[in-house]
């Protein structure tokens, strides 16, 4: 039994009107309600594979063997994508303000819930939905976003509100009118044609107050998982096939051999991930980072989602690259302003990895949660850098992969105990100047079913490197220059040569000509100087 709540939450409680949780009476639910969707991203059920279509869910995850993919349920979980280890109680959040129910382990029913609309087609842009029902969002929960937002800013008029939560503005005014009437807000004055200034009541304020304590959020207004799940489908980089144009284009600002461009092209059309290794210097973690332009096309993001009555974020302007929308476009073809249009994102994680990263990150201050790392890279590139080097052992990382890999979904578990399914859907990139083999065994290496060397550049590719430097950084290429390079500090030496090594060698020749005011030139004695410095520990 959830525990008492305190009185100021009982009077926010009646305020909203809600139903005590204590009614026996089941809710009714539709196939979207029980997480529509999952399995046309990947099938689990035992006679085969991807379905395709949403309505295969129920059926698939009710036939599907959930033993081998979670070791720690010895049940087989409820026709949802919420995996039930225990029945706990509900979080004070979704206790306070009633969520979509989504996630309980109901049986379906048959009154069909709107759901926003989307495209059927790879290409997926969410309209601005005209109502709470399209939003997929209760009334009540959109009041408490509503009444935290004025708590900070007094006086605000319901655009700046509407904006605020990125709702239209019309689809708000049943709940303006419900606070009115309950006596929760009051109007300040006009705001222009068909709009006021709003303010708090007393009443009001120990609402959002209370409300506060539970969620600190406040801002644009969340997606459902429902519709996250779908958006995933419609974007997954499995949609995409890039050619080969498509890779010299993604690589254009690099010197790219096409036996490497044949080598990586199927396993980037593949989407399963690869092992990118070889000697360090080489330019892996740069081949890493601009295989996603490859795919080439934008995605939209959710600002958030609500997931178990908790608010996860996941546009992070740190990793995600917004595009601005074009803002000639007419009011009935606006995009829902909860989604963030992106270019497909690349996270790139190196030795700071933890195991903690790949797990939803529960705030207990602001009683938020940040999405986990391969949920931001969802519909992109997910790269670990210098795999093997960071603090946690590579088996227990690999390990942590397995299932997700195989599956294209992932568990994650919610600050309340339960776990629920979400898709996994970044393609995966192990980049390492270690042997793979050294790393993981081979039940992991066959998951991960293409392993690309990058490899040394001979000679010739690397004079080309410092020709192509040498102009970039506006200077002219000197060849008895090269010369001198390459018989002094690599033919005498044995040296191997790197990618790396004509940037950073010229870069130091640059730095040299600018700290002493001369021209930029290349010179025998600006090469050895910047020789001596470099290859002084290498």
């Amino acid at each position: 039994m959830p525990s008492p709540l305190s009185e100021s939450l009982r009077r926010a409680l009646q305020s909203l009107n809600q139903p005590q949780h204590g009614n026996t009476d089941p809710p009714k639910h539709s196939s979207t309600d029980l997480g529509q969707g999952a399995d046309y991203i990947v099938g689990i059920g035992s006679a085969g594979g991807a379905k395709g279509r949403p309505e295969d869910d129920i059926t698939t995850l009710r036939e599907g063997s959930y033993e081998e993919q979670d070791e720690e349920s010895d049940d087989e979980p409820t026709n949802t994508d919420v995996v039930m280890d225990i029945a706990p109680a509900r979080p004070l959040a979704s206790r306070f303000i009633d969520p979509p129910r989504a996630f309980e382990p109901q049986r379906v029913a048959e009154a069909p819930r709107p759901m926003i609309s989307l495209p059927v087609s790879g290409r997926f842009r969410p309209p601005e939905p005209k109502t709470l029902e399209e939003a997929g969002l209760e009334p009540e929960f959109v009041q408490g976003l509503m009444v935290k937002y004025l708590l900070d800013h007094p006086g605000a008029s319901g655009r700046n509100i509407a904006g605020a939560l990125e709702l239209h503005h019309p689809a708000l005014a049943e709940s303006f009118q419900e606070l009115k009437d309950r006596k929760l807000v009051v109007h300040k004055g006009s705001a222009g044609v068909g709009d006021f200034r709003y303010d708090l009541s007393e009443e009001g304020r120990r609402m959002a107050q209370d409300l506060r304590k539970v969620s600190r959020y406040v801002g644009p207004a969340p997606v459902t998982f429902e519709q996250y799940k779908l958006s995933v489908h419609e974007q997954s980089i499995s949609r995409e096939v890039p050619r080969l144009s498509d890779l010299r284009r993604a690589f254009a600002d690099l010197l790219v051999s096409d036996t490497m461009l044949h080598q990586l092209g199927p396993a980037i059309t593949s989407g399963k991930g690869m092992f990118l290794f070889g000697p360090p210097g080489n330019g892996k973690t740069s081949l890493a980072e601009r295989i996603t332009r490859a795919f080439g096309t934008a995605v939209y993001l959710p600002h958030a989602i609500l997931i178990e009555g908790m608010i996860v974020k996941v546009f992070d302007p740190m990793v995600h690259e917004r595009i601005e929308e074009d803002e000639g476009r007419a009011a009935k073809d606006r995009a829902d302003g909860r989604w963030v249009k992106c270019r497909r994102p690349t996270v790139v994680v190196g030795g700071e990895l933890t195991m903690d990263s790949l797990e939803m990150d529960y705030n207990e201050n602001t009683g938020i949660c940040e999405a986990p790392i391969q949920v931001k890279a969802n519909c992109g590139t997910l790269v670990i850098d210098d795999f093997g080097r960071q603090r946690i052992d590579p088996a227990t990382l690999l390990n942590r992969w397995i299932v997700p890999l195989e599956s294209r979904f992932d568990f994650q578990r919610m600050p309340d105990g339960r776990k629920i399914r979400i898709a996994f859907d970044p393609l995966l990139i192990f980049s390492t100047n270690l042997d793979p083999k050294d790393l993981c065994d081979e039940a992991f290496l066959r998951r991960i079913p293409y392993k690309v060397s990058v490899e040394d550049p001979d000679e010739g590719a690397f004079r080309a490197l410092l020709h192509h430097q040498s102009s970039h950084m506006g200077m002219e290429p000197d060849e008895e220059v090269f010369d001198h390079l390459i018989y002094t500090y690599y033919h005498q030496t044995g040296r191997a040569f790197r990618y790396c090594h004509p940037r950073d060698l010229l870069l130091q020749v640059q730095n040299q000509c600018i700290f002493r005011e001369t021209p930029l030139r290349l010179t025998h004695e600006a090469i050895d100087e910047a020789a001596l410095l470099y290859f002084t520990l290498l």
